[in-house]
This record gives structure tokens, C-alpha cells and sequence, in this order.
């Protein structure tokens, strides 16, 4: 186990454009809109990433040809108070040397 630097990369894109917006094979975005973001709130989901996901401890998954990939399981509480347990995957990437976040998803097991 491990901490992630405080300053890893949030796309904003990737909150915005894809996390935030209905996919029609693992979307993502009604689970987060039940805890309160929407697209129209996306810096308010890279805050509370940033402030409430990131500090916690990370465990190493797996060693691609593009870089360490990292799991942290957490509770998200949204904008409205509640809370979405979930598991999001962060990469430190070789050819960079940048940590960057890659997705979320909810951690079904962990819901009520």
C-alpha cells in the first residue's frame, strides 16, 4: 500500500465529457448524479476526488507497458450529503513519470 502525490492529474475531460455524461455500456453517471454531481458540477466531483479519494491509501494492481495502474476504495460523499462507496484506478505512467486518474466505478459490493 501506498499514498499518490497530492498533485496527481484530473482530466477535467474525463469527469466532464465522460464520467458526468450517460454511456451506454458502464455508465457511470446516474450513480454519481444520486450522490450529486452533474456535468454542470464537475470541478466540485475533481474537489472531492482530490480531497477525499486521493489521500487514501492506494494498493498496486497490476504492471502494464505503460505503467503501474493503482486501486483506491473509498466513500465519496456528494454535494447532497450522501454517499457512494467506490473503487477508482489511478496510473503512474512510465513515459510521463505522472500519476493521472484513470476511473471510477461504484463498489457494488460495498452498497446498501
Amino acid at each position: 500500500m501506498t499514498n499518490l502525490p497530492p498533485d496527481t492529474i484530473i482530466a477535467p475531460a474525463k469527469l466532464r465529457d465522460y464520467l458526468l455524461v450517460w454511456q451506454g455500456k458502464d455508465d457511470k453517471s446516474e450513480w454519481l448524479a444520486m450522490v450529486g454531481y452533474t456535468a454542470d458540477n464537475w470541478q466540485q466531483l475533481e474537489k472531492d476526488l482530490r480531497l477525499q479519494i486521493l489521500p487514501l491509501e492506494a494498493e498496486f494492481v497490476e504492471a502494464t507497458r505503460f505503467g503501474q495502474m493503482f486501486e483506491i476504495k473509498g466513500d465519496l460523499v456528494g454535494p447532497n450529503g450522501k454517499t457512494l462507496p467506490l473503487r477508482s484506478f489511478w496510473m503512474f505512467e512510465f513515459d510521463s513519470e505522472q500519476t493521472k486518474f484513470i476511473t471510477l466505478y461504484p463498489d457494488k459490493a460495498r452498497i446498501k
